[in-house]
């Protein structure tokens, strides 16, 4: 070959590797639990919004579907079908209900496409910690928060207190619970840290009352408004696994005729504005920062390095922050 030839044929190389990688356009399918759902509506919204911005920042472009799964596994699992036969990029899932995240998976995994878990972190064989296997599988991983440095947080908030939460002077604590899904890992943590955070500082504590509340402010005002009417001045704390459960139980306690900070205390988690407003109204005790943006980000940017090729790690975690008042 003539050395003119080589010098082209070096130049052409030289300046297709110069040249910038194809713009791509991908399409990203969002399954979420529950639209009717706080923070998850925090969340969601957040979560376009981010992939909005790359897509306007950058080269690449990102599509977004997001789907409702109306708290029905099935709904949800004919959603997740649906993405896979449109032939979506990458999947970002909150699960509807964590047990059934294995049978779930399979599908995605078999289908070869990237899958980010939110939120709902999936539960182990034996109910206890997530379920390593489905997270050993590569382009699958899950980005949360540790859901027991939530309950840790708020049960520290009434250990912080003067009196720490013990009102009637009697030597301990008696609280009433109001719990989200008993199945979410989330729901089992905070419940189980809250009450482990005052113990382990050394008090006492007594269960009145322990329902489930799913998450739902109308049945955190029912639960809360029973618990009330059955126990009376004996219920010095209510904690609640959520900020819209602790709305209802606010609610309730001042259909009741007690006030927040004097004669019980109130706890949440979400950090949602109405709730933070109140914490430094005095009408809640406090709640903790459940940070929807910092999570969403993290699960976008998990997903664009899934498109990217890129290794994930099996755990993003963001952590919570206590919210008190100022």
């Amino acid at each position: 070959m003539k050395k003119s030839m080589l010098l082209v044929l070096a130049m052409v190389f030289v300046l297709a590797c110069a040249l910038p990688a194809a713009a791509k356009d991908y399409k990203v399918g969002v399954a979420i639990y529950q639209f009717d759902d706080n923070f998850m509506t925090l969340y969601r919204n957040e979560l376009k919004s981010y992939f909005d911005e790359l897509s306007a920042a950058g080269e690449d472009k990102y599509d977004v579907t997001i789907v409702d799964g109306k708290n029905d596994m099935a709904e949800q699992s004919n959603q997740i079908d649906n993405f896979i036969t449109q032939g979506v990029d990458v999947i970002i899932l909150n699960l509807v209900q964590t047990s059934s995240a294995d049978a779930i998976i399979d599908k995605i995994v078999a289908a070869e496409i990237p899958c980010i878990l939110i939120n709902r972190e999936p539960l182990g064989d034996n109910g206890d910690e997530s379920y390593a296997g489905i997270l050993d599988n590569a382009g699958v991983c899950y980005v949360g928060a540790d859901a027991r440095q939530s309950g840790t947080f708020q049960g520290e908030i009434v250990a912080e207190l003067e009196n720490h939460g013990d009102i009637n002077g009697d030597g301990k604590i008696s609280y009433i619970m109001i719990e989200g899904d008993p199945e979410n890992i989330d729901a089992q943590y905070r419940t189980e840290f809250s009450v482990k955070a005052l113990t382990d500082a050394g008090y006492e504590v007594e269960c009145l009352d322990d329902q489930v509340g799913n998450w739902a402010q109308a049945k955190g005002q029912e639960l809360c408004a029973n618990a009330l009417s059955k126990y009376g001045d004996a219920v010095e704390v209510v904690f609640c696994n959520n900020d819209a459960m602790a709305l209802g139980a606010a609610a309730a306690i001042q259909a009741a005729g007690r006030k927040v900070g004097e004669d019980i205390y109130l706890l949440g988690v979400d950090a949602l504005a109405e709730c933070v407003e109140m914490v430094n109204n005095g009408e809640m005790t406090g709640t903790v920062l459940n940070d929807h943006v910092g999570q969403s980000h993290a699960a976008v940017d998990a997903a664009v390095a899934a498109l990217n090729g890129e290794e994930l790690q099996n755990y993003y975690w963001v952590d919570y922050v206590k919210v008190t008042a100022k």
